[in-house]
């Protein structure tokens, strides 16, 4: 895999207040907890059809609404709990996206017996090529298409590419070493 960056990146697109905090604390910065790795799984969902400037703006409410994304909680969310989330205007009120934070909760607790966290399941598959983790999305979680998983992977560190190599984000994510850069 290279590391080199798209001719467009978001870093183009990181002059706005909400685009410019998310591209300068955020995007492409290696995660560590599950929390943080399970809510920008949810919001990388909630974003499908919609822009991210949406989602960066309805980003506190999706973690209050969610309960700090903690999986144990949403894997244990009843019907109630799924009405509420539907009736919250804070947040993106599908079904599909709602239903599919639930269930992708229950299996990062599966993932959590089988390899003792979300992140150590990561770890475990890494690297492996967008395709490969395109598939291991499909098979392993609900609502992972390719856009999902690609940026699901850029944000996080998995993936190189997030920001140009002339971005000075770029070398202060380096320096904290994200997945893609240990091959």
């Amino acid at each position: 895999m290279s590391d080199s960056a798209p001719a467009f990146s978001y870093c183009d697109m990181a002059t706005t207040p909400f685009h410019g905090e998310y591209h300068n604390t955020e995007y492409g910065f290696p995660l560590q907890d599950d929390s943080l790795l399970f809510e920008r799984l949810c919001l990388e969902i909630n974003q499908a059809g919609l822009s991210w400037l949406t989602i960066l703006k309805k980003k506190d409410n999706f973690r209050k609404a969610y309960e700090g994304f903690d999986i144990d909680r949403i894997a244990a969310y009843a019907e109630e709990d799924r009405a509420r989330l539907l009736a919250d205007a804070g947040i993106i009120r599908n079904r599909l996206k709602v239903n599919a934070a639930i269930e992708n909760a229950r299996r990062i607790q599966a993932l959590r017996v089988s390899h003792g966290s979300f992140r150590g399941w990561l770890d475990t598959h890494h690297p492996l090529t967008l395709d490969e983790w395109k598939r291991l999305f499909k098979k392993t979680f609900v609502f992972t298409g390719g856009e999902i998983v690609n940026e699901f992977l850029l944000s996080t560190g998995y993936l190189p590419g997030a920001h140009r190599p002339d971005c000075p984000v770029y070398h202060e994510i380096v320096q904290l070493a994200p997945p893609w850069s240990r091959g």
